[in-house]
Protein backbone atom coordinates (compact mmCIF):
# COMPACT_ATOMS: atom_id res chain seq x y z
CA UNK A 1 0.00 0.00 0.00
CA UNK A 2 2.91 2.50 0.44
CA UNK A 3 4.38 1.65 -2.24
CA UNK A 4 1.13 2.43 -4.66
CA UNK A 5 0.75 5.65 -2.75
CA UNK A 6 4.97 6.31 -3.03
CA UNK A 7 4.61 5.56 -7.42
CA UNK A 8 1.46 7.95 -7.08
CA UNK A 9 3.18 10.78 -5.00
CA UNK A 10 6.18 10.75 -7.98
CA UNK A 11 3.64 10.46 -10.47
CA UNK A 12 1.86 13.49 -9.26
CA UNK A 13 5.32 15.22 -8.58
CA UNK A 14 6.18 14.93 -12.22
CA UNK A 15 2.42 16.28 -13.28
CA UNK A 16 3.15 19.01 -11.21
CA UNK A 17 6.37 19.87 -12.73
CA UNK A 18 4.96 19.55 -16.02
CA UNK A 19 2.07 21.56 -15.38
CA UNK A 20 4.47 23.98 -13.63
CA UNK A 21 6.86 24.38 -16.77
CA UNK A 22 3.99 24.89 -18.85
CA UNK A 23 2.73 27.57 -17.03
CA UNK A 24 5.93 29.32 -17.02
CA UNK A 25 6.31 28.65 -20.59
CA UNK A 26 2.71 30.04 -21.03
CA UNK A 27 3.81 33.15 -19.16
CA UNK A 28 6.79 34.05 -20.51
CA UNK A 29 5.59 33.58 -24.11
CA UNK A 30 2.43 35.80 -23.59
CA UNK A 31 4.66 38.49 -21.41
CA UNK A 32 8.06 38.47 -22.85
CA UNK A 33 7.32 37.22 -26.58
CA UNK A 34 4.02 38.36 -27.25
CA UNK A 35 4.56 41.40 -28.50
CA UNK A 36 6.96 40.22 -30.92
CA UNK A 37 4.99 37.13 -31.86
CA UNK A 38 1.92 39.17 -32.32
CA UNK A 39 3.96 41.84 -34.81
CA UNK A 40 5.24 38.41 -36.84
CA UNK A 41 1.48 37.31 -37.46
CA UNK A 42 0.33 40.70 -37.94
CA UNK A 43 3.07 41.24 -40.38
CA UNK A 44 1.93 38.29 -42.30
CA UNK A 45 -1.49 39.41 -43.05
CA UNK A 46 -0.68 43.16 -43.26
CA UNK A 47 1.41 45.38 -45.24
CA UNK A 48 1.78 49.36 -45.21
CA UNK A 49 1.71 51.54 -48.22
CA UNK A 50 2.94 54.72 -48.66
CA UNK A 51 -0.13 56.99 -49.62
CA UNK A 52 1.32 59.84 -51.64
CA UNK A 53 0.59 63.83 -50.72
CA UNK A 54 -0.03 65.13 -54.06
CA UNK A 55 2.26 67.86 -55.48
CA UNK A 56 0.79 71.59 -55.46
CA UNK A 57 -0.12 72.97 -58.81
CA UNK A 58 1.97 75.15 -60.49
CA UNK A 59 -0.51 78.19 -62.20
CA UNK A 60 0.28 81.52 -64.51
CA UNK A 61 0.00 84.90 -63.94
CA UNK A 62 -4.08 84.99 -64.51
CA UNK A 63 -4.20 81.68 -62.20
CA UNK A 64 -6.64 80.55 -64.57
CA UNK A 65 -4.18 78.50 -66.75
CA UNK A 66 -2.68 75.15 -64.95
CA UNK A 67 0.59 74.55 -65.72
CA UNK A 68 1.26 71.69 -64.29
CA UNK A 69 -1.05 69.53 -61.65
CA UNK A 70 -0.80 66.09 -59.90
CA UNK A 71 -3.27 63.86 -60.00
CA UNK A 72 -4.09 60.12 -58.16
CA UNK A 73 -2.38 57.49 -59.58
CA UNK A 74 -1.45 53.92 -58.95
CA UNK A 75 2.29 52.21 -59.07
CA UNK A 76 0.99 48.35 -60.65
CA UNK A 77 3.06 45.81 -58.96
CA UNK A 78 3.40 41.80 -58.96
CA UNK A 79 3.48 38.70 -56.30
CA UNK A 80 5.35 36.73 -58.62
CA UNK A 81 5.00 33.51 -56.68
CA UNK A 82 1.16 34.24 -57.05
CA UNK A 83 1.08 34.27 -60.73
CA UNK A 84 -0.51 31.23 -62.48
CA UNK A 85 0.33 32.05 -65.76
CA UNK A 86 3.36 34.56 -66.41
CA UNK A 87 3.16 34.67 -70.60
CA UNK A 88 -0.72 35.31 -70.28
CA UNK A 89 -0.49 37.70 -67.80
CA UNK A 90 2.63 39.57 -69.27
CA UNK A 91 0.46 39.56 -72.85
CA UNK A 92 -2.68 41.46 -70.78
CA UNK A 93 -0.62 43.51 -69.06
CA UNK A 94 1.23 45.09 -71.82
CA UNK A 95 -1.07 46.68 -74.64
CA UNK A 96 -2.57 48.27 -71.33
CA UNK A 97 0.44 49.46 -69.75
CA UNK A 98 2.08 50.43 -73.59
CA UNK A 99 4.72 48.25 -72.81
CA UNK A 100 5.93 45.33 -75.06
CA UNK A 101 5.46 42.03 -73.62
CA UNK A 102 8.98 40.97 -72.77
CA UNK A 103 9.26 44.42 -70.91
CA UNK A 104 6.56 43.07 -68.62
CA UNK A 105 8.30 39.92 -68.39
CA UNK A 106 11.53 41.50 -67.53
CA UNK A 107 10.17 44.13 -65.16
CA UNK A 108 7.79 41.01 -63.26
CA UNK A 109 11.45 39.00 -62.73
CA UNK A 110 13.26 41.99 -61.49
CA UNK A 111 12.04 42.16 -57.86
CA UNK A 112 11.93 38.82 -55.39
CA UNK A 113 9.38 36.15 -55.72
CA UNK A 114 7.26 38.26 -53.68
CA UNK A 115 7.15 41.53 -55.17
CA UNK A 116 8.09 43.21 -58.18
CA UNK A 117 7.30 47.03 -59.81
CA UNK A 118 5.66 46.63 -63.19
CA UNK A 119 5.23 50.19 -64.05
CA UNK A 120 4.74 53.31 -62.12
CA UNK A 121 2.40 56.14 -61.93
CA UNK A 122 0.10 54.35 -64.10
CA UNK A 123 -3.51 56.53 -64.44
CA UNK A 124 -6.71 55.55 -62.60
CA UNK A 125 -8.77 54.38 -65.75
CA UNK A 126 -5.87 52.21 -66.94
CA UNK A 127 -5.36 50.92 -63.50
CA UNK A 128 -9.34 50.21 -63.01
CA UNK A 129 -9.22 48.43 -66.47
CA UNK A 130 -6.18 46.62 -65.00
CA UNK A 131 -8.15 45.77 -61.80
CA UNK A 132 -11.30 44.25 -63.91
CA UNK A 133 -8.92 41.49 -65.35
CA UNK A 134 -8.91 39.98 -61.91
CA UNK A 135 -5.31 38.58 -62.84
CA UNK A 136 -3.97 36.32 -60.02
CA UNK A 137 -0.94 38.31 -58.05
CA UNK A 138 -1.44 41.45 -59.96
CA UNK A 139 -1.70 44.81 -57.34
CA UNK A 140 -1.73 48.30 -57.34
CA UNK A 141 -0.47 51.16 -54.66
CA UNK A 142 -1.71 54.30 -54.47
CA UNK A 143 0.93 56.77 -56.36
CA UNK A 144 0.71 60.34 -58.26
CA UNK A 145 1.52 61.42 -61.63
CA UNK A 146 2.22 65.41 -62.68
CA UNK A 147 0.01 66.03 -65.29
CA UNK A 148 0.00 69.24 -68.13
CA UNK A 149 -3.02 70.30 -69.39
CA UNK A 150 -1.19 72.87 -71.66
CA UNK A 151 0.97 70.65 -72.94
CA UNK A 152 4.76 70.91 -73.42
CA UNK A 153 4.19 74.90 -72.92
CA UNK A 154 7.45 76.83 -70.77
CA UNK A 155 8.57 72.59 -70.12
CA UNK A 156 11.88 74.22 -69.77
CA UNK A 157 10.92 76.70 -66.92
CA UNK A 158 8.70 74.50 -65.52
CA UNK A 159 10.93 71.49 -65.21
CA UNK A 160 10.56 67.97 -64.14
CA UNK A 161 9.32 65.21 -61.48
CA UNK A 162 10.93 62.08 -60.87
CA UNK A 163 8.85 58.62 -60.47
CA UNK A 164 9.59 59.31 -56.81
CA UNK A 165 7.06 62.60 -56.93
CA UNK A 166 10.46 65.14 -56.27
CA UNK A 167 10.85 67.81 -58.31
CA UNK A 168 14.02 67.28 -60.43
CA UNK A 169 15.00 70.44 -62.63
CA UNK A 170 13.52 73.67 -62.90
CA UNK A 171 10.97 75.48 -60.92
CA UNK A 172 9.51 71.60 -60.03
CA UNK A 173 13.30 70.91 -58.45
CA UNK A 174 14.40 74.89 -57.08
CA UNK A 175 10.36 74.96 -55.31
CA UNK A 176 10.59 71.26 -54.08
CA UNK A 177 10.13 72.00 -50.63
CA UNK A 178 6.88 74.58 -51.39
CA UNK A 179 5.18 72.13 -53.54
CA UNK A 180 6.10 68.64 -52.13
CA UNK A 181 3.17 67.24 -50.20
CA UNK A 182 3.71 65.34 -47.34
CA UNK A 183 3.48 61.72 -47.67
CA UNK A 184 0.89 59.36 -45.27
CA UNK A 185 0.54 55.95 -44.44
CA UNK A 186 -2.13 53.52 -44.96
CA UNK A 187 -2.27 49.22 -43.14
CA UNK A 188 -3.65 46.94 -46.06
CA UNK A 189 -4.68 43.88 -44.57
CA UNK A 190 -4.62 40.34 -46.33
CA UNK A 191 -5.55 36.95 -45.70
CA UNK A 192 -3.37 34.17 -46.12
CA UNK A 193 -3.02 34.02 -49.77
CA UNK A 194 -2.05 37.31 -50.10
CA UNK A 195 -5.52 38.82 -51.01
CA UNK A 196 -6.81 42.06 -50.18
CA UNK A 197 -9.17 42.35 -47.37
CA UNK A 198 -9.08 45.97 -45.91
CA UNK A 199 -7.65 49.30 -45.77
CA UNK A 200 -7.25 51.65 -42.76
CA UNK A 201 -5.49 55.33 -43.29
CA UNK A 202 -2.86 55.33 -40.23
CA UNK A 203 -1.40 58.85 -41.23
CA UNK A 204 -3.27 60.89 -43.66
CA UNK A 205 -1.45 62.39 -46.63
CA UNK A 206 -1.45 66.44 -47.14
CA UNK A 207 -0.84 68.34 -50.51
CA UNK A 208 1.81 70.79 -51.33
CA UNK A 209 1.31 73.78 -51.64
CA UNK A 210 1.10 75.50 -55.27
CA UNK A 211 2.93 78.50 -57.38
CA UNK A 212 1.60 81.25 -59.15
CA UNK A 213 3.90 82.37 -62.49
CA UNK A 214 4.81 85.78 -63.78
CA UNK A 215 4.29 83.80 -67.22
CA UNK A 216 1.24 84.47 -69.11
CA UNK A 217 0.07 81.63 -70.79
CA UNK A 218 -1.40 83.60 -73.91
CA UNK A 219 2.18 85.39 -74.10
CA UNK A 220 4.11 82.09 -73.83
CA UNK A 221 1.95 80.41 -76.36
CA UNK A 222 2.66 82.99 -79.02
CA UNK A 223 6.28 83.30 -78.09
CA UNK A 224 7.18 79.61 -78.62
CA UNK A 225 5.13 79.38 -81.72
CA UNK A 226 6.98 82.72 -82.87
CA UNK A 227 10.15 80.87 -82.41
CA UNK A 228 9.14 77.89 -83.91
CA UNK A 229 8.18 79.53 -86.83
CA UNK A 230 11.90 81.00 -86.73
CA UNK A 231 13.41 78.00 -86.65
CA UNK A 232 11.82 76.06 -89.15
CA UNK A 233 13.27 79.15 -91.47
CA UNK A 234 16.49 79.51 -90.13
CA UNK A 235 17.25 75.78 -88.70
CA UNK A 236 18.81 76.97 -86.04
CA UNK A 237 20.57 74.68 -83.00
CA UNK A 238 18.35 76.22 -80.58
CA UNK A 239 16.93 79.73 -79.85
CA UNK A 240 15.36 81.39 -76.67
CA UNK A 241 13.00 84.40 -76.16
CA UNK A 242 12.17 86.40 -73.07
CA UNK A 243 9.42 88.91 -72.60
CA UNK A 244 8.97 90.71 -69.66
CA UNK A 245 7.79 94.18 -68.37
CA UNK A 246 10.40 96.34 -67.99
CA UNK A 247 8.97 98.26 -64.85
CA UNK A 248 9.25 95.81 -62.12
CA UNK A 249 10.94 92.94 -63.72
CA UNK A 250 8.42 90.26 -64.76
CA UNK A 251 8.61 87.53 -66.90
CA UNK A 252 5.76 86.65 -69.32
CA UNK A 253 7.34 84.65 -70.96
CA UNK A 254 10.17 82.46 -71.15
CA UNK A 255 10.63 80.42 -74.72
CA UNK A 256 13.48 77.74 -76.02
CA UNK A 257 13.13 76.00 -78.86
CA UNK A 258 13.33 73.09 -79.47
CA UNK A 259 10.52 72.37 -76.24
CA UNK A 260 10.40 69.11 -75.07
CA UNK A 261 7.15 66.87 -72.63
CA UNK A 262 8.35 67.78 -69.54
CA UNK A 263 6.70 63.99 -68.75
CA UNK A 264 8.99 62.56 -70.73
CA UNK A 265 12.11 64.57 -71.50
CA UNK A 266 14.26 62.87 -74.54
CA UNK A 267 17.46 64.19 -73.04
CA UNK A 268 19.28 65.86 -70.49
CA UNK A 269 20.25 69.22 -73.11
CA UNK A 270 16.53 69.24 -73.92
CA UNK A 271 15.75 70.30 -70.48
CA UNK A 272 17.99 72.80 -70.25
CA UNK A 273 16.48 76.85 -69.69
CA UNK A 274 18.81 78.40 -72.58
CA UNK A 275 16.99 81.92 -71.89
CA UNK A 276 19.14 81.61 -67.99
CA UNK A 277 21.87 79.11 -68.99
CA UNK A 278 23.35 80.11 -72.48
CA UNK A 279 25.87 82.58 -72.65
CA UNK A 280 27.54 83.31 -76.06
CA UNK A 281 28.99 86.51 -77.27
CA UNK A 282 26.34 89.55 -77.99
CA UNK A 283 28.11 91.27 -80.28
CA UNK A 284 26.36 94.92 -81.46
CA UNK A 285 23.56 94.42 -78.78
CA UNK A 286 26.00 95.87 -76.43
CA UNK A 287 26.99 99.17 -78.07
CA UNK A 288 24.32 100.18 -76.11
CA UNK A 289 26.18 99.95 -72.89
CA UNK A 290 29.12 101.49 -74.52
CA UNK A 291 26.76 104.28 -75.39
CA UNK A 292 25.55 104.39 -72.29
CA UNK A 293 28.72 104.37 -70.13
CA UNK A 294 30.18 107.76 -72.68
CA UNK A 295 27.03 108.75 -71.90
CA UNK A 296 27.04 108.86 -68.53
CA UNK A 297 30.60 110.06 -68.04
CA UNK A 298 30.15 113.61 -70.54
CA UNK A 299 32.09 112.16 -72.76
CA UNK A 300 29.46 112.33 -75.79
CA UNK A 301 26.17 113.37 -76.54
CA UNK A 302 23.63 112.02 -79.29
CA UNK A 303 24.85 113.94 -81.66
CA UNK A 304 28.72 114.10 -81.06
CA UNK A 305 30.43 113.80 -84.39
CA UNK A 306 32.81 111.07 -85.23
CA UNK A 307 35.42 110.31 -88.40
CA UNK A 308 34.75 106.74 -88.61
CA UNK A 309 38.05 105.55 -91.09
CA UNK A 310 37.55 102.34 -93.22
CA UNK A 311 38.93 100.08 -90.13
CA UNK A 312 40.94 100.67 -87.10
CA UNK A 313 43.89 98.49 -86.04
CA UNK A 314 44.46 96.90 -82.87
CA UNK A 315 47.91 94.95 -82.29
CA UNK A 316 47.05 92.02 -84.52
CA UNK A 317 43.53 93.02 -84.81
CA UNK A 318 41.92 94.53 -87.38
CA UNK A 319 37.91 96.06 -86.97
CA UNK A 320 35.41 97.32 -89.83
CA UNK A 321 32.47 97.86 -90.69
CA UNK A 322 29.79 95.12 -91.71
CA UNK A 323 28.96 97.33 -94.61
CA UNK A 324 31.63 98.02 -97.30
CA UNK A 325 32.02 102.03 -96.90
CA UNK A 326 34.30 104.87 -97.66
CA UNK A 327 35.35 106.65 -94.86
CA UNK A 328 32.73 109.36 -93.50
CA UNK A 329 31.89 111.18 -90.50
CA UNK A 330 28.56 109.96 -88.76
CA UNK A 331 27.22 110.98 -85.19
CA UNK A 332 26.23 108.90 -81.78
CA UNK A 333 23.23 108.51 -82.89
CA UNK A 334 23.64 107.13 -86.58
CA UNK A 335 26.73 104.88 -84.93
CA UNK A 336 24.12 102.95 -82.91
CA UNK A 337 21.10 103.12 -85.32
CA UNK A 338 23.83 101.81 -88.08
CA UNK A 339 25.83 99.65 -85.65
CA UNK A 340 29.46 100.83 -86.85
CA UNK A 341 31.89 98.59 -85.25
CA UNK A 342 34.17 101.59 -85.71
CA UNK A 343 32.26 104.06 -84.32
CA UNK A 344 31.13 102.19 -81.20
CA UNK A 345 34.97 101.82 -81.01
CA UNK A 346 36.04 105.25 -81.04
CA UNK A 347 33.25 105.36 -78.90
CA UNK A 348 34.69 103.05 -76.07
CA UNK A 349 38.23 104.87 -76.78
CA UNK A 350 36.78 107.73 -75.19
CA UNK A 351 34.87 106.28 -72.22
CA UNK A 352 38.71 104.40 -71.77
CA UNK A 353 39.85 100.87 -70.00
CA UNK A 354 39.46 101.73 -66.55
CA UNK A 355 35.79 103.71 -67.60
CA UNK A 356 34.36 100.60 -69.70
CA UNK A 357 34.84 97.88 -66.80
CA UNK A 358 32.82 99.59 -64.90
CA UNK A 359 30.04 100.06 -66.73
CA UNK A 360 30.22 96.61 -67.96
CA UNK A 361 30.17 95.57 -64.30
CA UNK A 362 27.40 98.38 -63.44
CA UNK A 363 24.84 96.62 -66.12
CA UNK A 364 25.53 93.53 -64.29
CA UNK A 365 27.50 91.55 -66.44
CA UNK A 366 30.00 88.85 -65.13
CA UNK A 367 27.74 88.20 -62.23
CA UNK A 368 24.04 86.11 -62.29
CA UNK A 369 21.44 88.41 -62.36
CA UNK A 370 19.52 87.42 -59.59
CA UNK A 371 16.63 85.44 -61.11
CA UNK A 372 14.35 82.94 -58.67
CA UNK A 373 15.38 80.46 -61.45
CA UNK A 374 18.28 77.45 -60.39
CA UNK A 375 21.27 76.94 -62.24
CA UNK A 376 21.67 80.67 -64.02
CA UNK A 377 25.14 81.20 -65.93
CA UNK A 378 27.33 84.75 -65.00
CA UNK A 379 28.64 84.28 -67.98
CA UNK A 380 32.50 86.17 -68.40
CA UNK A 381 33.90 88.74 -68.15
CA UNK A 382 37.73 89.49 -68.74
CA UNK A 383 39.32 90.74 -65.71
CA UNK A 384 41.02 94.48 -66.00
CA UNK A 385 44.31 93.75 -64.89
CA UNK A 386 44.17 91.00 -68.28
CA UNK A 387 43.01 93.71 -70.70
CA UNK A 388 45.13 93.79 -73.88
CA UNK A 389 45.19 96.54 -76.92
CA UNK A 390 42.99 94.38 -78.67
CA UNK A 391 40.56 94.31 -75.58
CA UNK A 392 39.68 97.31 -76.20
CA UNK A 393 38.99 96.96 -79.59
CA UNK A 394 36.83 94.18 -78.90
CA UNK A 395 34.56 95.03 -75.72
CA UNK A 396 32.87 97.87 -77.50
CA UNK A 397 31.65 96.28 -80.05
CA UNK A 398 30.13 93.36 -77.72
CA UNK A 399 33.57 90.45 -78.25
CA UNK A 400 36.00 89.14 -76.16
CA UNK A 401 33.16 88.77 -73.48
CA UNK A 402 29.90 86.24 -72.90
CA UNK A 403 26.57 86.95 -71.47
CA UNK A 404 23.27 84.87 -70.96
CA UNK A 405 19.98 85.47 -72.70
CA UNK A 406 18.60 87.11 -69.12
CA UNK A 407 21.49 89.51 -68.66
CA UNK A 408 20.78 91.42 -71.72
CA UNK A 409 16.88 91.35 -70.84
CA UNK A 410 17.58 92.98 -67.73
CA UNK A 411 20.05 95.55 -68.65
CA UNK A 412 17.97 96.99 -71.97
CA UNK A 413 15.51 96.99 -69.17
CA UNK A 414 16.99 99.53 -67.09
CA UNK A 415 17.72 101.86 -70.26
CA UNK A 416 13.62 100.74 -71.39
CA UNK A 417 12.56 102.02 -67.42
CA UNK A 418 14.66 105.24 -66.46
CA UNK A 419 17.49 103.31 -65.67
CA UNK A 420 16.55 101.06 -62.73
CA UNK A 421 19.14 97.55 -62.54
CA UNK A 422 16.63 94.90 -61.10
CA UNK A 423 16.37 91.19 -61.19
CA UNK A 424 14.03 89.31 -63.20
CA UNK A 425 10.79 87.76 -61.42
CA UNK A 426 9.10 84.63 -62.17
CA UNK A 427 7.24 83.22 -59.06
CA UNK A 428 4.91 85.74 -58.10
CA UNK A 429 2.70 84.08 -55.12
CA UNK A 430 4.84 80.90 -53.07
CA UNK A 431 2.18 79.07 -50.88
CA UNK A 432 0.20 81.92 -49.17
CA UNK A 433 2.71 84.65 -49.85
CA UNK A 434 3.46 87.16 -52.06
CA UNK A 435 6.36 87.53 -53.92
CA UNK A 436 7.87 90.97 -53.66
CA UNK A 437 8.82 92.84 -56.34
CA UNK A 438 12.62 92.47 -56.95
CA UNK A 439 14.02 95.99 -55.78
CA UNK A 440 15.87 97.87 -58.37
CA UNK A 441 19.06 100.42 -57.81
CA UNK A 442 19.97 102.78 -59.99
CA UNK A 443 22.76 102.61 -62.65
CA UNK A 444 22.23 105.98 -65.30
CA UNK A 445 20.48 108.64 -64.75
CA UNK A 446 16.75 108.84 -66.29
CA UNK A 447 18.05 111.42 -68.49
CA UNK A 448 20.42 109.52 -70.41
CA UNK A 449 18.38 106.59 -70.56
CA UNK A 450 15.70 108.56 -72.28
CA UNK A 451 18.88 109.91 -74.68
CA UNK A 452 19.66 105.75 -75.56
CA UNK A 453 15.60 104.96 -76.06
CA UNK A 454 15.65 107.99 -78.65
CA UNK A 455 18.83 106.74 -80.50
CA UNK A 456 17.85 102.85 -80.51
CA UNK A 457 14.08 104.09 -82.17
CA UNK A 458 16.91 104.57 -85.20
CA UNK A 459 17.66 101.04 -85.76
CA UNK A 460 14.46 100.56 -86.46
CA UNK A 461 13.60 103.67 -88.78
CA UNK A 462 14.60 104.00 -92.16
CA UNK A 463 18.33 103.40 -92.19
CA UNK A 464 18.57 101.28 -89.13
CA UNK A 465 19.61 97.65 -89.03
CA UNK A 466 15.92 96.34 -88.43
CA UNK A 467 14.05 99.11 -90.62
CA UNK A 468 11.44 96.37 -92.03
CA UNK A 469 10.18 95.60 -88.61
CA UNK A 470 7.04 97.34 -87.59
CA UNK A 471 4.06 97.02 -85.38
CA UNK A 472 1.23 99.88 -86.83
CA UNK A 473 0.38 102.19 -84.38
CA UNK A 474 3.40 101.67 -81.98
CA UNK A 475 6.93 103.41 -81.88
CA UNK A 476 9.42 100.73 -81.18
CA UNK A 477 13.23 100.85 -79.69
CA UNK A 478 15.81 98.26 -80.24
CA UNK A 479 19.49 96.72 -81.05
CA UNK A 480 20.24 93.93 -83.89
CA UNK A 481 23.45 91.67 -82.86
CA UNK A 482 24.92 89.52 -85.14
CA UNK A 483 28.29 87.55 -83.32
CA UNK A 484 30.56 85.29 -84.75
CA UNK A 485 30.98 82.43 -82.77
CA UNK A 486 34.40 81.19 -81.46
CA UNK A 487 35.20 77.60 -82.90
CA UNK A 488 38.72 76.31 -82.25
CA UNK A 489 39.49 78.91 -80.47
CA UNK A 490 38.87 81.70 -83.26
CA UNK A 491 36.19 83.72 -84.44
CA UNK A 492 34.28 81.96 -86.98
CA UNK A 493 32.73 83.20 -90.60
CA UNK A 494 30.64 80.73 -91.10
CA UNK A 495 28.77 80.84 -87.35
CA UNK A 496 26.73 83.02 -85.29
CA UNK A 497 24.49 84.24 -82.98
CA UNK A 498 21.60 86.32 -84.28
CA UNK A 499 19.84 88.60 -81.79
CA UNK A 500 17.76 91.24 -80.90
CA UNK A 501 16.42 93.26 -77.75
CA UNK A 502 14.14 95.67 -77.80
CA UNK A 503 10.72 97.71 -76.20
CA UNK A 504 7.84 99.38 -76.87
CA UNK A 505 5.94 101.98 -76.35
CA UNK A 506 9.64 103.42 -77.18
CA UNK A 507 9.55 106.27 -74.71
CA UNK A 508 6.87 104.63 -72.11
CA UNK A 509 8.11 100.95 -72.53
CA UNK A 510 5.30 98.21 -71.17
CA UNK A 511 6.96 95.47 -72.94
CA UNK A 512 10.44 94.21 -73.60
CA UNK A 513 11.38 91.42 -75.66
CA UNK A 514 14.98 89.51 -76.06
CA UNK A 515 15.62 86.84 -79.05
CA UNK A 516 18.67 84.96 -79.49
CA UNK A 517 18.85 82.45 -81.93
CA UNK A 518 21.66 79.93 -82.25
CA UNK A 519 23.91 79.31 -85.35
CA UNK A 520 21.19 80.28 -88.11
CA UNK A 521 21.34 78.65 -91.43
CA UNK A 522 23.02 80.66 -94.37
CA UNK A 523 19.65 81.44 -95.71
CA UNK A 524 20.62 84.60 -93.45
CA UNK A 525 22.33 85.01 -90.14
CA UNK A 526 22.25 88.56 -89.21
CA UNK A 527 20.45 89.86 -86.38
CA UNK A 528 17.66 92.04 -88.46
CA UNK A 529 16.59 89.50 -90.91
CA UNK A 530 16.15 86.64 -88.11
CA UNK A 531 15.76 87.71 -84.56
CA UNK A 532 14.18 91.73 -84.94
CA UNK A 533 10.93 90.28 -86.98
CA UNK A 534 10.76 87.40 -84.31
CA UNK A 535 10.16 90.77 -82.02
CA UNK A 536 8.07 92.38 -84.12
CA UNK A 537 5.50 89.31 -84.38
CA UNK A 538 5.41 89.34 -79.99
CA UNK A 539 4.66 92.50 -79.48
CA UNK A 540 2.44 92.77 -82.55
CA UNK A 541 0.43 90.14 -80.30
CA UNK A 542 1.55 91.23 -76.78
CA UNK A 543 0.45 94.94 -77.19
CA UNK A 544 -2.74 94.84 -78.21
CA UNK A 545 -3.20 91.61 -76.12
CA UNK A 546 -1.98 93.41 -72.32
CA UNK A 547 -3.88 96.54 -73.20
CA UNK A 548 -1.24 99.02 -74.20
CA UNK A 549 -2.63 102.02 -76.44
CA UNK A 550 -1.27 102.90 -79.54
CA UNK A 551 0.97 105.68 -79.67
CA UNK A 552 1.70 106.47 -83.03
CA UNK A 553 3.73 104.94 -86.29
CA UNK A 554 6.24 102.93 -85.61
CA UNK A 555 8.40 104.36 -88.51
Amino acid sequence: MRVIDSRIGVLFACFLVLLTGAIARAAWVQGVQGAGLSADAVSQHSRTETVPGLRGTIVDRTGKNDLAVSEDAVNVFVTPYQVKNTAKTAAKLAPLLHMSQSQVLHAMSSGSSGFAYIAHQVDLPTAAKIARLKLPGVGAEPSERRVYPQGDLASQVIGTVGTDGQGNTGLEGADNSLLAGQNGQMQVIVDGLGKELARHTTTPAAQGQNLKLTIDAAIQAKTEDVLAQTAKTFQPQHATAIVMNPNNGDVLAMANWPSTDPSKPSSLADLENTATGFTYEPGSTFKAFTVAGALEDGKVTPHTSFYLPTQLQYADRTITDAESRGPETRTVAQILAQSSNIGADLIGAKVGATRMAHWIHRFGFGQPTGIDFPGEEQGIVPPLKTWTEPTMGNLPIGQGLSVTPIQMATAYSAIANGGILRPARLVQKAGDTKVPEPAGRRIISSSDARKIRTMLEGVLAPGGTASEVSVPGYQLAGKTGTAQKVIGGKYSNSHFVASFVGFAPAQDPRLLVAVVVDDPSQVSYYGGAVAAPAFGEIAKFALPYMGVPPNGSSG
